[in-house]
């Protein structure tokens, strides 16, 4: 009873795989496959509490999210969720297997190499998602607009001014087309149809948004990084929500690398080679920045951003303004060394993930 169980777990929709370790031992004490239904789950975890009450679990991080893990926790067994691309594995390893995964995660478990994920409450989880699918809206209405542009080209209608698209001006043209094709007019009418009533379900989303970000275990924390030009309601829930509690990187530089914006390396003796950025941790974050990382091109007051701010102390909004100069210094720097726009808005969401970090901890000191 006195024995420590090292469990690793391959979990997958249908199934589970098992690897049992007992205390420092080398060899693995028993395996299992059990279905990934929560019953099963708690008569097998039962069963080896029977056998030890000292019981440490972990799987990877995936698609089966955190039911699992809350299910152990319910049952008073220790639970890990591991960051996928930070476990150790032999490069010469090509055999891959549940079971084998899963005796890789009890050995990484055993010798404390599991870098843990952060698990979310189930009330920040909630609104994690709610916000994902706002993101996914907006990214069907893109491909909405897209199949219009697309089908009104092949039929040889270009908008014929060089304004933005999609402005009402735009909107007011495109009610002026007319068809030779009785059936190219009702194919224009669903697209049409379908982009609207597509705008429509993203504003709706948009208010629910803006009262989810007024809440008050949000406000606060939501209305400080709005101060940050290219910060949004949505952008700032999302990373509140996403990130939880900031404390937990030690400094700006680890934020940065959590959002995959630091660039790879490969240094070797006197040889120091750097490459393009790792774009690990968190996509949907790091899109964000690098969306914001474009209204830098240009810094100065507005009537929007000044919006924005009303209400936070002068010290947030000093902190803010001193970001927003030097990353747009930062950008026209960049740009007149003949950078491309792209690394020179990679470099500037960087350092901007460095001023959300210093901002969300109260570290609003500027090196």
């Amino acid at each position: 009873m006195n024995s420590l169980f090292y469990v690793g777990m391959d979990v997958h929709k249908e199934t589970i795989a098992l690897a049992v370790i007992r205390d420092n031992s080398r060899t693995i004490e028993f395996e299992r496959q059990i279905k990934n239904e929560p019953g099963k789950i708690k008569k097998y975890f039962t069963q080896l509490k029977e056998k030890s009450t000292n019981i440490i679990c972990c799987y990877e991080a995936g698609p089966t999210g955190y039911f699992l893990y809350r299910q152990l926790e319910k049952m008073e067994i220790s639970c890990h969720i591991a960051a996928p691309s930070m476990l150790p594995r032999k490069p010469g390893d090509r055999i891959k297997t549940d079971s084998r995964d899963a005796v890789l995660l009890a050995k990484a478990l055993r010798n404390q190499e599991i870098v843990n994920v952060y698990v979310p409450t189930p009330s920040d989880e909630s609104v994690r998602d709610y916000l994902r699918m706002c993101v996914d809206m907006r990214t069907d209405l893109k491909r909405q607009k897209q199949r219009m542009m697309q089908f009104l080209l092949r039929l040889g209608k270009k908008y014929p001014t060089s304004n933005k698209y999609w402005t009402g001006i735009f909107h007011r043209w495109l009610k002026t087309l007319t068809f030779d094709e009785k059936i190219h007019k009702e194919v224009f009418d669903e697209y049409y149809i379908a982009i609207l009533e597509q705008e429509a379900k993203i504003a709706r989303l948009t208010e629910r948004i803006e009262e989810l970000g007024a809440e008050a275990r949000y406000a606060e924390r939501v209305s400080k990084l709005k101060c940050l030009k290219g910060i949004s309601t949505l952008s700032a829930l999302t990373f509140v929500a996403e990130i939880g509690d900031f404390r937990r990187f030690k400094k700006a530089e680890g934020f940065m690398a959590y959002m995959g914006l630091v660039p790879s390396e490969y240094s070797s003796g006197a040889m120091r080679k750097q490459g393009r950025i790792t774009k690990a941790g968190n996509s949907r974050l790091r899109l964000l920045l690098i969306e914001a990382g474009w209204h830098y091109r240009h810094y100065g007051p507005s009537k929007r951003l000044a919006q924005k701010r009303k209400g936070q102390s002068l010290d947030v909004i000093a902190y803010a303004d001193k970001a927003g100069n030097r990353l747009s210094k930062k950008f026209q720097r960049l740009s007149q060394r003949g950078k491309t726009k792209q690394k020179i808005v990679t470099a500037v969401a960087r350092e901007l993930s460095g001023f959300i970090w210093g901002m969300m901890i109260g570290r609003t000191e500027l090196n």
